[in-house]
């Protein structure tokens, strides 16, 4: 089995996410239950929703066991911080032809968001990102085209 990478903070909602599925488990039986008392299941909308609740939450608890286990958990803030960009890593970077700054942080494709920063370790941005050093100016494919940036911080936390 491969392990996937993770950050930190991506474990720890996925963990959240799983405790609250699982506190729905009890409640979603009960609602069976009830449902289940009205009479003829087979016309009964209640019943039918209930038990397709519970397909949807134990399918998605499936799913984040199933993730959970085959994380490999790296965290950034243990290295030390070389400049080298690697999964976790946040950095900073500037269009050289329109000296914009933009902001990033590697992480998994399940944890990434672009409207909060973070890109998929699998996203081109990042392909083109990792390994290289604080400083390196570099050509990145975008769906606007190439673009040349220049590495201006790496983080490490």
């Amino acid at each position: 089995m491969e392990k996937v990478p993770m950050t930190v903070r991506g474990a720890q909602q996925l963990r959240e996410e799983l405790e609250r599925l699982l506190k729905q488990r009890p409640i979603i039986s009960a609602a069976i239950g009830e449902a289940r008392e009205l009479g003829d299941l087979k016309e009964n909308a209640e019943y039918h929703a209930a038990r397709e609740e519970q397909g949807i939450c134990e399918a998605q608890i499936r799913d984040i066991e199933y993730k959970l286990s085959v994380a490999q958990i790296i965290d950034v803030t243990q290295m030390e911080n070389t400049g080298k960009i690697i999964f976790g890593t946040t950095v900073t970077l500037i269009d050289v032809d329109t000296d914009e700054e933009v902001r990033y942080q590697i992480v998994s494709e399940d944890e990434a968001d672009i409207k909060t920063g973070r890109i998929s370790v699998k996203s081109p941005i990042a392909r083109g990102l990792i390994g290289k050093m604080e400083g390196d100016e570099v050509m990145i494919s975008t769906p606007g085209g190439e673009k040349d940036f220049e590495i201006d911080k790496v983080e490490y936390i």
